[in-house]
């Protein structure tokens, strides 16, 4: 049996969740977690919300716990995936600063919601590393959880593949840092002519090979291994590949440290806050999944409908009204076909169309919101059930933190080194 995919994503503690977060992840997420071939991870990211709201931290932790509330309520279930805290697996932010070393400024600055948010948001300093550095912490996230050879994916729409793609070269970069390696003196031994023109394509004489200066030619492994991964990193593999031929690629080694993560595109339905806008707190256009009938009621009676329809004898367009979205979520087929054929025809007025909507989200949020106040009495176990998802996910935090580790300071093989009684290296 292959093992399984491994499925990482998380959210930002920013309080009770609304429906678009459900429709927009939470929906696809309990998916997964009944899907055999996967393994789930999902957590919520407590030190991204730093990145951007680091002056008052004072509601994160409830804001967890709610969070967490809300995705119980919504079909996590804990013996089928792993739910945890970003920052009780400390080795997150080891990795992100591992990963932060071999990670070019100019690839942060150029991310596009990075130049965004500098222009757009006037009421917080977000010229912080934090925030520029965002993208470094959420490759950490990603990749702790892989393992090299298995399946690691991230579900996300198409509007966030790019934020996929730069993680993926980020541990490109990292696994040609790290897990490069070459037979240097084999390669030299047998095969001479093949290495120097390896390194000096367009003629030359690398240092060392044939240099008569000791020192030069004891650093020469070093300083043409440096020559070579250069080479690498500037052609691309393909290319790289291709000019050294067969020959020559039998003395090169790749071995990836970190699994590079896959998008794993998810269709999301459009869901519109209740003004028509993009669903979002800051806007004040949201339904939350603990939202009570009468409050459901009363802001579904004042949303936004198609704007051509002034009177109510006008006929509108269901295709262009935020209302029709949402049945399209909560009726059943027959309510839908009601309400565009009365749309369209101007035999039903916008306030009957809210109303048959209003009914029918009430009976779709009815389970969720009963589940939601059953864990709501009990907020120890709900902490209890993410500390222990924590410590779950600390196991594989770990095992990849060693490897890691290993890959980049190489302690265990110099450890094992010195107590065979070899010499430290470097010792003159």
């Amino acid at each position: 049996m292959p093992p399984k995919k491994r499925v990482l994503s998380g959210m930002r503690p920013t309080g009770r969740l609304h429906i678009g977060h459900y429709f927009g992840a939470l929906e696809n997420w309990v998916k997964l977690q009944n899907d055999p071939q996967y393994e789930c991870f999902f957590f919520i990211a407590d030190w991204h919300a730093l990145t951007s709201d680091y002056a008052d931290t004072s509601q994160v932790a409830q804001n967890t716990i709610e969070i967490a509330t809300d995705w119980l309520a919504s079909g996590l279930n804990p013996e089928k995936c792993t739910m945890f805290i970003q920052s009780s697996v400390p080795e997150h932010a080891e990795l992100h600063l591992l990963l932060s070393m071999v990670t070019p400024l100019g690839w942060l600055e150029r991310v596009p919601t990075y130049k965004e948010a500098l222009d757009n948001v006037k009421d917080k300093d977000l010229h912080t590393y934090g925030f520029l550095g965002y993208p470094v912490l959420q490759t950490a996230d990603i990749v702790m959880y892989g393992e090299p050879g298995s399946g690691l994916v991230v579900p996300v729409g198409e509007d966030q593949a790019s934020h996929v793609e730069l993680s993926r070269e980020i541990v490109a970069t990292f696994n040609l840092n790290y897990g490069f390696s070459v037979e240097y003196e084999r390669w030299r031994d047998e095969n001479r002519g093949g290495l120097i023109e390896a390194l000096y394509p367009r003629g030359g004489t690398p240092i060392g090979i044939t240099s008569g200066h000791a020192k030069v030619y004891e650093d020469a492994p070093r300083i043409n291994r440096e020559v070579l991964r250069r080479q690498l990193r500037e052609e691309g593999p393909v290319n790289f590949a291709k000019r050294l031929g067969p020959e020559n690629l039998k003395y090169f080694r790749l071995t990836p440290v970190l699994e590079p993560p896959q998008v794993l595109l998810t269709k999301t339905p459009r869901i519109p806050g209740l003004d028509g806008r993009k669903m979002s707190k800051s806007y004040g256009n949201v339904i939350t999944l603990s939202e009570s009938d009468g409050d459901i009621r009363a802001k579904t009676k004042v949303m936004m409908t198609d704007p051509a329809r002034k009177r109510r004898t006008d006929p509108g367009n269901p295709d262009i009204c935020p209302v029709y979205d949402w049945h399209k979520l909560f009726s059943p087929p027959e309510t839908l076909k009601w309400s565009a054929e009365g749309c369209r025809t101007a035999g039903i007025g916008c306030i009957e169309c809210k109303a048959a909507m209003a009914d029918n989200l009430i009976k779709w949020i009815a389970p969720i919101r009963e589940r939601r106040v059953e864990h709501e009495k009990n907020p120890k176990r709900v902490l209890e059930l993410i500390d222990a998802g924590s410590k779950r996910a600390r196991v594989e935090a770990t095992k990849t933190m060693t490897r890691v580790r290993e890959s980049v300071f190489g302690w265990e093989k110099k450890r094992a080194e010195i107590s065979s009684g070899g010499s430290a290296a470097g010792a003159d």
